[in-house]
């Protein structure tokens, strides 16, 4: 019986390298629908990360690349790129190096994206991992069950961030294809992607817990350009943009 296959891809540079093993140690206690499998694309951005020290050499689903240093959302949309090279994989999978999946996070996705045609992408609830290990939710979550197309557009035009966490996004392959992976900034790339995804189909939220969402000074969400000055004006104008030029494109088809 031939398997089916859904992808993760993971960028890595620089000191998440060695929080690899946990990563891989949560995807590893994934218990997937029968049939199914995964592969996890590793992408090094850039020289000297040296991800293969990190993880075992034995495990046939781990592929590792490399590419030049572009940043982790270039690193993301390269390991997608290697997801095409076999063509197999239905769903596409966030992990970044330094999180951890919460148990039946992947099985739940597929479920979602198997059994509802119309449902193009899923995220779900995520904790922050503190660096003592404790976790800590936030209120806001939406109610669990469909996301219809626009409505993370709507909220985000509002707050200028989105209601679910990017970090948590499984979509169906043709869908990353269409908007080519995640939009080349230096950050949001991956709110980007989210708006492309919520214009193109309707999304899911899974309510249980997918994602511990390690926070650590390392992160680029601490640099002190992620939320202000004249870079974040211009992420948010090009994700802005981008979104409405979509929207535009594609409204003459539900109109019709």
């Amino acid at each position: 019986m031939s398997r089916r296959l859904v992808s993760l891809v993971t960028p890595v540079h620089g000191p998440a390298v060695s929080l690899l093993p946990e990563a891989y140690a949560s995807l590893v206690r994934q218990e997937l629908p029968e049939g199914w499998d995964w592969e996890w694309l590793v992408q090094e951005d850039g020289e000297g990360v040296n991800a293969a020290a990190h993880l075992p050499g034995n495990d046939p689903r781990i592929s590792i690349g490399f590419s030049r240093r572009g940043g982790p959302q270039v690193a993301r949309t390269m390991a997608f790129a290697r997801s095409c090279i076999s063509g197999e994989s239905e769903f596409i999978k966030v992990l970044d190096a330094d999180d951890r999946l919460a148990p039946g996070a992947l099985a739940r996705d597929i479920d979602v994206l198997t059994r509802y045609p119309e449902v193009g992408w899923t995220t779900s609830r995520a904790l922050d991992l503190l660096p003592d290990g404790s976790t800590v939710g936030f209120a806001g979550d939406p109610e669990k069950g469909v996301l219809p197309a626009g409505s993370v557009w709507q909220y985000w035009q509002l707050n200028k961030r989105a209601q679910v966490h990017p970090a948590t996004l499984c979509a169906r392959r043709d869908l990353m294809l269409v908007l080519g992976g995640w939009m080349a900034l230096p950050a949001s790339g991956d709110t980007g992607l989210l708006l492309g995804l919520d214009t193109l189909a309707d999304g899911w939220f899974h309510d249980e817990v997918g994602l511990l969402y390690r926070k650590h000074p390392d992160q680029i969400t601490q640099h002190p350009f992620h939320s202000q000055g004249p870079e974040w004006e211009a992420r948010m104008r090009i994700i802005e943009e981008h979104t409405r030029a979509l929207r535009a494109m594609m409204r003459p088809r539900r109109e019709g």
